[in-house]
């Protein structure tokens, strides 16, 4: 049996990148896991993920959350360093 950290893992995405996904759709981790695995793996993918944490962003931006504004700013970096997409 696969465990989340398993199918985490499988995704290619950090657990910070599922969890931007899980926020800015407003889904569960593990819904969210499997729409960023699928992103991973599909064209223009990628560039949606970055596109959903970057509104993550400007969202925690003018909601005045700047310790997210900064957490979310480190998964992009990690994002953008692992994806080329």
């Amino acid at each position: 049996m696969l465990t989340i950290e398993d199918c985490i893992e499988l995704s290619e995405l950090t657990e910070d990148e599922i969890l931007a996904i899980a926020e800015h759709e407003h889904i569960p981790e593990m819904v969210a896991l499997e729409l960023g695995n699928y992103l991973t793996h599909s064209p223009a993918g990628e560039r949606r993920i970055r596109r959903m944490i970057c509104e993550d962003i400007d969202h925690a931006r003018k909601c005045g959350n700047l310790p997210r504004v900064a957490a979310l700013k480190l998964v992009l970096k990690h994002f953008v360093e692992n994806h080329r997409g």
